[in-house]
């Protein structure tokens, strides 16, 4: 269990915690001489059942509350600690806000240097507390009297941690790798050592990591976990990472970064969330504040957009887009505090609900409609509610990623959700699907009834049909999915319906009762060409090779050079000639110049004839040699 301690400066935080496990946290120079926490300090205590408390031991001062909001990421347990002589301060009441902010629902309150002060002090100042946490999530905390110089209390204090950290369940393993960086430093022999929480997920030695939002690639060459060497660290602990890789260095790697599963890394620098300010706001939060944001360790400044059309109260909550000066790494559902931009004061937090938002439309009902079914905490219970709104589908791939889910979370997600169909990455819900998919057969039944010369409509062309319209690259894998359940077919670029047949239309069809009659009988091995039948019947060209090109689409021609067809059927016969030819022959090879004499016609006609099956397959050539190749012979036989 990880221990973050909270309260005002020289309230004994940093006794208290020397107290408890005999480890000064104060660690700079600066902080032995002044003799107050200016950065985040750490200890460990073992217990008598083999668990480990880890200790963060946050500053006090005003002026350090950023170091104190990077403290709080990951903690378990609350340690409030108010002094009995000075009783509640300002920044007892600050950071008592910010563990409400960051949704840290379990902790206790020790008084402090009650070696000072008489029964009846111990006494007001407990009501004091009491009252303070009124309306918190630790409103039912216990609050032990405390003295580290005499160490009474002590022992109580350590009985109560370990009891709570008995109650805390393991917090598995579930999620991707996620874990905010509070320190990074070298060591000899050793190098580069990142420590933080481990935020989800878990991380074994060699495992392959990202330094997020910079996207530096790493290495996990050795890790502690609560400050003893370990094969691996889960969601919960403490860590130390030794890395290793190009790049890798003190100097890269900073407080607010995250170290990640590479699948996750993602940053953003704009997130729509809900936004709560607190009750001691003088005026309200108006669009386009400036402000500071706090997410785990990160800090960056940002400004807010409003997405409700009037100010967020003092004491109110609304969504709101947070624009950010630069990227951070982040997950959905992630909490975050609000403060203004000299850092004097705490102004509000919330959770982080969708880390892909538009940069427009904002306020529109379909979209703060999908705003309210992202918000849900559950995942399951978000998916199917997406699924039922605006845009009509989920990114798979983005919705997953984004609150950093596993493999096997995701399979227990999408099992909880009824009905839900997909293609190429996105999930819909199945009476969209059908919607989809019924749209796309009324698009091409009406397509094939216009134009029955064809084979069918151009993807691109399908996909800004279908109904509801989606963004064009969900849209063709809808398409793609349905070819793939054999709904639709693909040929080439186009797709058809499964029952549709080549057709002409009326004028086209009369137009080839003219031509048929010039490609077969007698003449069959030497069909005029394209222009040649155009002058012939006195048509038109193009009109020529459109009924040309639709019966060689629809399989009855063949086209053996530009502009040169050829019967099916005079295909298939021309074929068991090259088959008899090169029986015929003692090496099973045979040239040009007998197939021109077999079918009476010019050797240019039969050189593009044993093109045309060189390219089939049918013919292997060698020089002006030919040979049959046997398994593509069946192919043209029809064997």
């Amino acid at each position: 269990m990880i221990v973050g301690t909270a309260g005002h400066i020289d309230h004994g935080k940093t006794a208290l915690v020397r107290a408890l496990t005999g480890i000064d946290t104060d660690r700079l120079k600066e902080e032995k001489a002044r003799g107050i926490s200016i950065d985040l300090g750490f200890a460990y205590l073992p217990l008598a059942d083999g668990r480990t408390l880890g200790f963060v031991d946050v500053p006090g001062h005003d002026r350090f509350i950023r170091n104190m909001v990077a403290g709080a990421s990951g903690i378990d347990f609350a340690l409030l600690v108010v002094a009995a002589d000075d009783g509640i301060m300002p920044q007892t009441r600050e950071h008592l806000a910010i563990i409400a902010l960051l949704g840290i629902a379990r902790g206790a309150v020790a008084i402090s240097k009650c070696d000072l002060v008489d029964a009846r002090r111990l006494e007001c100042v407990a009501g004091d507390i009491r009252a303070l946490l009124a309306g918190t999530p630790l409103v039912d905390a216990p609050i032990l009297p405390v003295s580290s110089t005499t160490g009474a209390g002590v022992e109580a204090l350590h009985a109560l941690l370990a009891a709570a950290a008995a109650e805390t369940g393991a917090a598995g393993e579930g999620g991707r790798f996620r874990l905010a960086v509070d320190r990074c430093f070298s060591l000899a022999g050793a190098g580069t050592i990142v420590t933080g929480a481990i935020l989800s997920g878990a991380v074994a030695e060699g495992d392959r990591i990202m330094v997020s939002p910079g996207g530096l690639p790493a290495r996990v060459r050795a890790i502690h976990a609560q400050n003893r060497p370990a094969a691996r660290g889960v969601a919960g602990d403490r860590c130390a990472l030794n890395l290793a890789g190009d790049g890798i260095s003190r100097q890269a790697i900073r407080r607010g970064d995250m170290i990640l599963d590479p699948a996750l890394h993602a940053p953003t620098d704009r997130i729509d969330v809900r936004l709560r300010l607190l009750p001691g706001e003088v005026r309200p939060l108006a669009h386009w504040t400036p402000v500071r944001i706090h997410h785990d360790t990160a800090e960056r400044g940002a400004r807010i957009a409003l997405i409700a059309e009037s100010p967020i109260p003092p004491g109110g909550e609304g969504l709101a887009q947070i624009v950010l000066d630069a990227p951070i790494a982040a997950a959905a559902g992630d909490r975050f505090i609000l403060r203004d931009t000299s850092g004097g004061r705490t102004m509000g937090g919330g959770v982080m609900i969708d880390l892909r938002p538009p940069a427009r439309r904002r306020r529109a009902p379909r979209r703060l409609a999908q705003l309210r079914a992202m918000a849900l905490d559950d995942p399951a219970a978000s998916l199917a509610a997406q699924l039922e709104c605006w845009p009509h589908f989920v990114d798979a791939n983005l919705f997953f990623r984004d609150r950093a889910l596993d493999d096997a979370t995701q399979t227990a997600v999408l099992a909880d959700v009824p009905h839900v169909r997909g293609g190429e990455g996105a999930l819909f819900a199945s009476a969209i699907w059908d919607a989809l998919a019924t749209s796309a057969r009324a698009a091409l039944a009406d397509f094939h009834a216009r134009q029955p010369q064809l084979l069918g409509m151009a993807r691109t062309r399908l996909a800004g049909l279908l109904m509801p319209r989606l963004p064009l690259p969900i849209a063709q894998g809808v398409i793609t999915a349905l070819v793939g359940a054999g709904d639709l077919v693909a040929q080439g670029g186009s797709v058809r319906l499964p029952e549709h047949e080549l057709g002409l239309d009326k004028a086209d069809q009369a137009l080839w009762d003219r031509i048929a009659p010039l490609l077969g009988g007698e003449a069959r091995f030497r069909p005029p060409r394209a222009p040649d039948i155009a002058e012939g019947l006195g048509a038109r060209l193009f009109e020529v090779r459109r009924v040309l090109k639709a019966m060689a689409r629809r399989g009855e021609l063949v086209e053996i050079a530009p502009d040169h067809f050829f019967l099916r059927g005079t295909e298939t016969e021309m074929a068991r000639i090259v088959r008899e030819l090169a029986a015929g022959s003692e090496t099973g090879e045979f040239i040009a110049a007998q197939l021109r004499d077999r079918l009476h016609n010019g050797r240019k006609v039969a050189i593009q004839i044993l093109d045309h099956f060189d390219r089939s397959g049918l013919t292997l050539r060698r020089g002006d040699l030919r040979r049959i190749n046997p398994p593509r012979l069946a192919a043209f036989l029809g064997d």
